[in-house]
């Protein structure tokens, strides 16, 4: 079988190197970037370090609006997958580069498999959430990360072709443990924090870093809490920063986009996580950190069991309140499988191949 793999996103590297892997066993894999994170802090160095394999293609999209982005994926995607003729496209998750790649298949007859299908937030001023329904809408393969998104999908009428393997962000985060314990004393000295006495926070979505009074409340929020907050700059949140000319509080600690492992480590050893991030909202549920969800809505709303999350927006008030909760103990619930997604999709399609 010969499948064609569309990446351009941060989280989509993750869950592609495990995929990946996992594929190239039996299988032949044409891995497709399309430049949607292209500098080397959002896109090389997670290549590296998850042992992903160099991308056959980038399509260099670079930077764009989503309309201009996403129709130059879709001309690249299109050209690509003529000349190299796979059985099946694997998408991943909600981004731009998910949505090219799944009309260009749809648009070509080619199979199409959705990894993280059946997520929904229900507020479509979200992009990602136009994505998820539309790549939904024409996959013939939905791998669903938990039993929610079954049946979100169930209620929307779509049974077919839906199967619950687990989220492939365990599999990820299972399989770099051992490398994430080798440095994470290395990292925390690095950044001058100590375990439990420090909170990690990243801001990147439109809503949130394109608004100046809403990223201005944002930042008011974090400068009220009594512990250093090490905020990784995404280059988005970054220039929104500079061009409102907004000053953090002393104790908020700005740096760049930092790679998967030492986000890993710092993720682990924080006292509570805040973001706006669908992928980090479940690491941090998977590692058993208290998290706050800088949006009102979430389309993971399993973290939000037992008080793991909580949805606090943009309001400053409910941030400190959220952040300084007392907080939960234990382990959370095992809702995100058991650690083999990836084994489980590819028996799939091996079962039931897109050539039959």
């Amino acid at each position: 079988m010969r499948v064609a793999t569309v990446v351009g996103a941060r989280p989509q590297f993750v869950k592609a190197a495990v995929l990946s892997r996992r594929l190239r066993l039996r299988h032949d894999e044409v891995l497709i970037h399309t430049g949607q994170h292209y500098d080397d802090l959002m896109s090389d160095v997670f290549f590296r370090e998850l042992g992903l394999p160099a991308p056959d293609l980038n399509l260099g999209v670079g930077s764009a609006s989503a309309a201009v982005q996403t129709a130059r994926m879709l001309e690249g995607l299109a050209t690509a997958f003529l000349e190299r003729q796979p059985d099946l496209v694997i998408v991943y998750g909600d981004t731009n580069s998910t949505l090219a790649g799944a009309l260009a298949a749809a648009k070509l007859k080619l199979p199409l498999a959705h990894v993280e299908a059946g997520l929904r937030s229900y507020d479509r001023t979200l992009p990602e959430e136009v994505n998820r329904i539309l790549t939904d809408r024409v996959a013939r393969y939905l791998f669903c990360p938990t039993a929610n998104a079954v049946d979100c999908l169930k209620r929307e009428g779509i049974e077919s072709g839906v199967y619950a393997v687990g989220d492939l962000i365990y599999d990820s985060l299972l399989a770099a443990e051992p490398r994430v314990g080798e440095i994470e004393a290395a990292v925390l000295a690095r950044h001058g924090v100590e375990r439990r006495r420090f909170y990690l926070a990243t801001v990147h979505r439109r809503a949130n870093a394109d608004d100046p009074a809403v990223l201005g409340r944002l930042l008011g929020a974090l400068g009220r809490l009594d512990a250093p907050v090490l905020l990784p700059l995404h280059p988005r949140t970054r220039a929104a920063l500079a061009a409102a000319r907004l000053t953090p509080a002393p104790n908020i600690r700005l740096g760049e986009p930092v790679g998967y492992l030492e986000m890993v480590a710092l993720e682990r050893n924080a006292r509570v996580i805040l973001t706006d991030s669908g992928g980090v909202q479940r690491e941090a549920y998977l590692l058993a950190v208290p998290c706050v969800t800088l949006r009102e809505d979430s389309e993971w709303p399993e973290t939000l069991t037992e008080g793991w999350n909580e949805l606090a927006g943009a309001d400053a008030e409910k941030i400190v309140a959220a952040a300084t909760r007392p907080l939960p103990t234990g382990t959370p619930p095992a809702l995100f499988g058991d650690g083999h997604a990836a084994e489980k999709i590819v028996e799939i399609l091996e079962s039931d191949p897109p050539n039959r």
